[in-house]
């Protein structure tokens, strides 16, 4: 991903909670010749040996993970919140332009067996069932309603690769507090993300 070093964020401690917390991804490889792209949640996680990884899993129907070849390299997108800005906000005249997060995770795809998907499994609807009324946990359902795990291919990505993008209007802090006030006046709830992240790095 083409990042300005102005944009970038190496700052690894960051980044992993943004994933933790923006955990619904687009997996992409090479399928039957053709770029491929699967909008899943891949969680972030570490395996036995210490290495961070994302854990995930798509239907036994889509043909992607035919295309899976243990340690290939696989890139996942995640996207956080994004506004446009107009220049006319800022004290000069300059063309308008858009605030947004988004880091691409590199990593070696590998195939998991039934117990580490079950395991995966368990964690995935434990965290965000917590929020829930009446959470449900995999241990309540039924032998019918777990046969479908039976329909779904479980997968880990070790990451060898993260870059983060995270544009916020670094070059322009001279217009930061206009840029702040202007995107709190919208309805967009991705421009006020932005606005309270601008306000952070500052």
């Amino acid at each position: 991903m083409y990042t300005p070093s102005h944009y970038r964020n190496e700052n690894l401690d960051e980044v992993r909670e943004f994933l933790k917390h923006n955990s619904f991804g687009i997996l992409i490889n090479q399928t039957n010749g053709r770029p491929w792209a699967t909008h899943i949640p891949l969680e972030l996680d570490t395996n036995a040996g210490g290495e961070d990884v994302l854990v995930g899993h798509i239907s036994k129907a889509n043909p992607q993970w035919k295309s899976f070849v243990d340690n290939e390299e696989v890139l996942t997108i995640f996207n956080g919140p994004h506004s446009y800005i107009s220049s006319s906000w800022y004290k000069e005249e300059e063309v308008p332009t858009w605030n947004y997060i988004a880091v691409h995770v590199y990593g070696k795809i590998q195939i998991l067996n039934d117990e580490a998907v079950l395991d995966s499994l368990h964690k995935l609807v434990d965290k965000y069932e917590k929020a829930s009324t009446n959470p449900i946990s995999i241990h309540n359902l039924s032998h019918k309603t777990m046969k479908q795990i039976k329909g779904i291919v479980g997968f880990q990505i070790i990451i060898s690769d993260i870059q983060a993008t995270y544009k916020l209007s670094q070059t322009r802090p001279e217009d930061h507090p206009k840029i702040i006030e202007e995107l709190q006046k919208t309805n967009n709830p991705g421009s006020h993300d932005i606005a309270n992240m601008i306000k952070q790095k500052k």
